[in-house]
């Protein structure tokens, strides 16, 4: 079994709903799964509505590519369309898979790891003595030296 850590992030207007029954959805395969709040931010491009995302955590013994499927079947049953339209109806990242490195796919750990408020936040929230694959460094002290510019994800709470 590895610890894996996965994002989920959508901006549709029943956003919460969407990430709640991923997280469900999630939770039925995996028992021992763990959920940070849900927090919102800014659509990063800034063509969409604004984003929900939380961070999940669980133990497996699927591969990474079958992560990957069974992540793109939930976001197809919740209506995931990838046509660039700027409504995300659901979106799940493998963020990290073990101490797992590599290019993939999926590229392991995931650039927004260290990359992006919206995931590093929950991320830390969950996990903070988590230490990053790469750099070892853990994911409390990888928030903490965020990058000043960077805009702080809003803590909604319990997903």
């Amino acid at each position: 079994m590895v610890r894996v850590c996965a994002a989920l992030g959508s901006n549709a207007p029943d956003a919460r709903a969407r990430l709640a029954a991923a997280r469900d959805a999630l939770r039925a395969e995996f028992a021992e799964l763990r959920c940070s709040s849900a927090y919102r931010s800014a659509d990063r491009n800034g063509r969409g509505a604004p984003y929900l995302n939380a961070v999940v955590a669980f133990d497996t013994a699927l591969a990474p590519d079958e992560l990957r499927g069974r992540f793109r079947a939930l976001e197809a049953a919740a209506g995931r369309l990838r046509d660039g339209s700027g409504e995300v109806a659901l979106d799940i990242d493998l963020l990290l898979y073990g101490d797992r490195v590599g290019a993939g796919p999926p590229s392991l750990p995931h650039p927004d790891v260290l990359g992006a408020p919206h995931v590093l936040a929950p991320l830390a929230a969950l996990a903070p003595a988590l230490r990053h694959p790469v750099t070892g460094e853990s994911m409390a002290d990888a928030w903490a030296r965020r990058p000043s510019d960077w805009p702080v994800p809003e803590d909604l709470g319990t997903l």
